[in-house]
């Protein structure tokens, strides 16, 4: 038996080769992949990607990386005879293998007594939904920074407030990949504050917030990017927390929705913001997140 590590030793990663089958775009196997190996710590995956799988060809050259790297196979694969392969390939080389969307959708298919699609890639069909998140892609990156008037404005579904570096760019990206048609535009001090916005009648105007330490080290990074002066009122202690009180005092007086992202993922702030919107067509709106 090996002695037991001191208090203070790190613990050795763990890695692993996981093989991630699919028929189509491999987006949501590679996600799911991704959140469940997060809830281990010290598991790191060597992912094998391999996507648009649909032949028996193909499927053999898949098998043959697995022999190549044994692991933990996944799949989200749709085709009868394909899963049959892999699942008869995967059991001749004792590897394990789950088919990652099994359990949700046989539970659906009980709950809703109704047939499986056999249709491959159906989520990524060209469909309004499709149409409806690249005209929200478009509208984000036409009103970024600003960008637009009131009246172009009133065609978000959200607005998002807030001074430089509170992710609001990436976060209008994140929701415009959910269809929700975002705009942003950024608190400068001695330009804009943001009482333009009060006309606004039809989006959602939410304020971003950040703590002035964190708001620092991230215009910092910026500067350090752009080899930048950091001696400026951009990543002065004084100025920002001074920049920071004011947005947040602005945004309460305002009675805007206010979400704190310090530390949040633009995942997580997207998610917040999903919920407002939600709350408000049934009347609940809360103010701070």
């Amino acid at each position: 038996m090996s002695p037991a590590r001191s208090a203070g030793q790190p613990r050795l990663a763990t890695y692993f080769h996981v093989h991630l089958v699919s028929d189509s775009t491999g987006e949501t196997l590679n996600a799911m992949a991704k959140a469940v190996t997060a809830r281990f710590d010290g598991v790191i995956p060597i992912e094998h990607i391999y996507s648009l799988i649909r032949s028996e060809r193909q499927m053999e050259r898949v098998l043959a990386e697995v022999e190549t790297a044994p692991g933990v196979v996944l799949h989200t694969l749709v085709d009868r005879d394909l899963r049959m392969q892999l699942e008869e390939g995967c059991r001749r080389l004792d590897m394990p293998q789950i088919g990652a969307l099994d359990p949700l959708v046989g539970a659906l298919s009980r709950y809703l007594g109704a047939a499986l699609s056999t249709r491959v890639g159906a989520q990524h069909a060209l469909d309004h939904d499709y149409f409806n998140r690249i005209s929200a892609l478009d509208f984000a990156m036409a009103h970024d920074d600003g960008q637009g008037g009131l009246e172009q404005l009133e065609g978000a579904d959200v607005v998002l407030c807030g001074v430089s570096r509170t992710s609001k760019t990436p976060t209008c990206i994140y929701l415009a990949h959910r269809g929700i048609r975002a705009a942003n535009v950024p608190l400068v001090p001695g330009q804009e504050d943001g009482e333009r916005l009060t006309a606004l009648k039809n989006p959602l105007v939410i304020g971003l917030t950040v703590s002035p330490d964190r708001l620092i080290q991230i215009r910092r990074n910026r500067l350090d990017g752009l080899n930048a002066d950091h001696t400026s009122d951009y990543v002065d202690l004084d100025r920002v927390r001074e920049e920071t009180v004011k947005a947040r005092r602005a945004f309460e007086r305002r009675g805007w929705p206010i979400i704190d992202v310090t530390r949040r993922s633009v995942e997580e702030t997207a998610a917040a913001i999903t919920n407002l919107l939600s709350e408000r067509r049934t009347h609940r709106l809360g103010s701070t997140w």
